[in-house]
């Protein structure tokens, strides 16, 4: 294992002190930050965490990753950070991506971060790798030297957001989807669109921070991978592993938040009660008890929360969380294999679903419906799932937003198509106002 040194202190004001931090990790071709938000602490380990620079590091296509991850995490043994794009279903499966991709993001990246930052409350504690500590003092001096910018309003700016399906021909899918649910092919399928926007160049970290501001996620990510950016507002957890406790919790059911107390109230009872967005959630928790199934310890599958309205900045969710008890003997990385990708994004049957919404797409999803997340050196780890986030790739000027909803036989699609549109309401409001 490597040896770290760790060193602890406390901030006085927080909310500065993580803005600077982040302004400071720019300076590093890789960095990962992840952000609670404060947000519902009952499974986190800290409010946030920050790893820069490499010392070690993985990148692959989806040809053998799992493989390739599993060999690199065990002989590390230390902490990484990275993601595992959607894509990686053609590792688990027999299956293809052959849609169009403006991103080019590798399928598969991880790294040993020379530098980590955790944060609880006022807490933060440092953790170098052990040849690097002479440098905590001077990093820390540079950090709080970081200047933050001052949220000016600003005038609207170029870019110019495309859809690459139009809503008639995103109705036209989704009833070529309903086609395959009424005769038994699948039950459940997500089915996602792209918005886009070429030849523009925004500022990494204001995207975020903005994004970040009138979201306030519970997974919220900001990725670095030299001119590769993940600005995330993610509310969803993929998998995480304590010891030899297991959960995953999946989201199905969105209502918009009204402006009134009361009324609100009233939205997310009648999400709680909405037969059809509890269907489409039950549905995702069976396919998530059967993936946990294939290696829990028998008998201890559990659903601790059931279409439980947790609610957001700009939306309630009905999140479901599935927990088991796993064997010392499997695999971290086996554990993520078996359960990937996640089957909000992917529907029931799960293969079948894939395949089917693979040919009606018209984008590869790449790093969306993803999850990007850390390996700890005991074996723990946790991902969140890549929704709400914009993706952009600096050298190709090129910037991207995903949404996606879960497609049943109750769906109507013009309904879906305003879901859809209201999932990607923060993003396209950021890109609009950034400068």
């Amino acid at each position: 294992m490597v040896r770290r040194t760790s060193y602890k202190f406390q901030v006085k004001d927080i909310s500065e002190f993580k803005k600077q931090l982040l302004i400071w990790a720019q300076q590093f071709d890789i960095a990962v930050w992840l952000d609670s938000n404060n947000y519902n602490k009952k499974y986190s380990n800290f409010d946030a965490v920050l790893a820069v620079d490499a010392i070690s590091k993985i990148e692959a296509s989806y040809e053998n990753a799992f493989s390739k991850l599993k060999k690199y995490q065990s002989e590390v043994n230390d902490f990484i950070f990275g993601y595992l794009s959607y894509d990686l279903k053609n590792d688990v499966e027999n299956l293809t991506s052959s849609n169009f991709d403006g991103l080019l993001f590798p399928d598969l990246f991880f790294f040993q971060p020379k530098k980590l930052f955790f944060i609880n409350q006022n807490n933060v504690e440092i953790k170098y790798i052990s040849a690097f500590e002479h440098e905590i003092e001077t990093d820390l001096e540079k950090i709080r030297k970081s200047k933050v910018k001052s949220q000016k309003p600003k005038a609207k700016n170029q870019i110019k957001i495309k859809l690459r399906i139009h809503k008639d021909d995103y109705c036209k899918k989704l009833n070529t989807l309903l086609s395959h649910i009424h005769r038994g092919n699948i039950y459940e399928a997500n089915f996602c669109q792209e918005f886009y926007s070429e030849n523009s160049v925004i500022d990494p970290v204001e995207v975020y921070q903005n994004l970040n501001e009138i979201s306030k996620p519970p997974f919220a990510t900001f990725l670095k991978f030299n001119n590769n950016y993940l600005l995330s507002a993610s509310p969803e957890r993929y998998l995480k592993k304590a010891g030899e406790h297991l959960i995953s919790q999946p989201i199905k059911g969105t209502e918009k938040r009204a402006t009134t107390k009361s009324a609100d109230e009233k939205l997310s009872v009648a999400l709680e009660q909405n037969q059809k967005e509890r269907a489409e959630n039950i549905m995702i928790v069976d396919l998530v008890r059967n993936d946990f199934s294939r290696f829990a310890v028998k008998g201890s599958v559990k659903v601790e929360e059931l279409c439980k309205v947790y609610t957001f900045e700009q939306v309630h969710h009905l999140i479901s969380t599935v927990s088991c008890s796993i064997k010392n003997d499997i695999h971290p990385v086996d554990l993520i294999k078996n359960t990937f990708p996640m089957g909000s994004m992917t529907g029931a049957p799960k293969i079948s679903a894939m395949k089917i919404i693979e040919d009606l797409e018209e984008t590869k999803r790449g790093l969306y419906s993803g999850a990007v997340g850390y390996f700890t050196p005991r074996d723990d780890f946790d991902f969140n799932v890549i929704i709400r986030s914009i993706l952009y790739n600096a050298d190709n000027k090129y910037v991207s937003y995903s949404v996606g909803g879960a497609i049943t036989v109750q769906s109507i699609p013009e309904k879906e198509y305003e879901e859809c549109l209201l999932k990607a309401k923060a993003m396209k409001h950021v890109l609009l106002n950034a400068k």
